[in-house]
């Protein structure tokens, strides 16, 4: 784990992919320097701003301005907020609108907003005149910790969740944590279980320490004198980037960061991408079911699991079934749900389980009855 930080000075992560490598910056009022960045990387670049409705009333108006400081020449595309953005209608959308706006390939497309924002955004660029380069501006905590960096971009499919998309990496992810103050209260929660997760996964040090410091983390700039909220997004980010620059395309190492995911992409899909259960809630759900059958399976010790739930409980996130609104699937539904998940090899099911805190690992070739089994018990539980 890195020493927190001690100034209020952007803090830059390098993702080092060689000559597709590019710069995360980190701090309170970055927008402003929007413009700048962007010159600097592509001079005389043209940009199209992708972005919500909800975002757009919040912080379009100051991304524009940035760009108009630089003298850069910008158009918008305004989606509806939420997962249902994120579909092939959505696709289809942006992509008429970047070709409408005559975006060329030495323009950018600039992704303005969370998740749904940067992978929809993101994949259209990654499409369009058969690749624009993109700039991440993640808006949501989640965005900041986990979906604007390593380029994976795409859409959901009836199917699933992110079943069809490309690889396609930003050239800049500037992530301003100012723009978090404006997040209701469930969905900052719900970008918690992102960061929560890199400590579980690989940092035991980081999870001993967000135990400590989650309610800093969640004051953020409510607290002047806090930069704890800084500090956890600098520490995922260089997780982060550390293990993309080592696995780019998810044929190994990567994996890990889905732990939680199996379990919480099938749960998400179930509530039909709606708000009855958010991507980050769907994730907590997934990391509490992942810790309960690795101690199921005696991997790790019962307290180790009840450590790690009982955090996550802690701030307010889902970790039982019953906490999901509405009616719950049924285990076919589950396995249905599961056996498309992208990990799957030749119909074996991979997890991603754990020994301990901070202690994850690939498992391949899970018993889809031993799934079931204990799907079975949590949904009677």
């Amino acid at each position: 784990m890195t020493a927190p930080l001690r100034t209020g000075d952007p803090v830059v992560v390098n993702v080092a992919l060689g000559t597709r490598a590019y710069d995360i910056a980190i701090g309170r009022g970055l927008l402003a320097s929007l413009g700048e960045r962007i010159k600097t990387l592509r001079p005389g670049a043209k940009a199209a701003i992708v972005t919500d409705e909800t975002v757009a009333r919040h912080h379009l108006a100051a991304a524009e301005a940035a760009l108009a400081a630089a003298a850069i020449e910008s158009s918008r595309v305004i989606v509806p907020e939420g997962e249902t953005s994120k579909s092939f209608a959505g696709f289809e959308r942006v992509c008429e609108a970047l070709i409408a706006a005559r975006i060329e390939r030495g323009d950018l497309v600039i992704a303005l907003g969370g998740g749904v924002i940067g992978d929809l955004a993101g994949f259209a660029a990654a499409a369009v005149r058969r690749g624009l380069d993109f700039v991440q501006v993640p808006t949501t905590l989640l965005a900041q910790v986990d979906s604007s960096v390593g380029g994976k971009t795409g859409v959901n499919s009836s199917h699933g969740k992110n079943l069809i998309g490309a690889f396609h990496q930003p050239v800049l992810v500037v992530a301003d944590t100012a723009l978090l103050d404006t997040l209701p209260a469930r969905q900052f929660r719900a970008g918690y279980a992102e960061v929560a997760k890199f400590g579980l996964l690989g940092d035991a040090a980081f999870f001993s320490w967000l135990e400590a410091n989650w309610q800093e983390v969640f004051a953020g700039g409510k607290s002047s004198e806090s930069l704890a909220r800084e500090h956890a997004i600098a520490v995922c980010c260089r997780g982060k980037a550390g293990i993309v620059s080592r696995d780019e395309r998810e044929t190994g190492e990567r994996a890990l960061l889905n732990l939680g995911h199996t379990f919480g992409h099938a749960f998400e899909a179930a509530a039909g991408f709606s708000d009855r259960l958010l991507h980050g809630e769907a994730v907590a759900l997934g990391m509490a079911l992942a810790f309960a059958f690795s101690a199921r399976k005696g991997l790790l010790s019962p307290a180790d699991a009840e450590r790690a739930v009982g955090h996550l409980a802690a701030v307010g996130l889902p970790t039982h079934i019953k906490d999901i609104k509405g009616p719950r699937p049924d285990a076919d539904r589950l396995m249905n749900l599961i056996a498309q998940d992208k990990k799957v090899k030749r119909g074996k099911l991979t997890f991603i389980l754990v020994r301990g805190i901070g202690q994850a690992f690939i498992e391949n070739n899970v018993d889809p009855a031993e799934v079931r089994a204990f799907l079975e018990e949590q949904l009677s539980g």
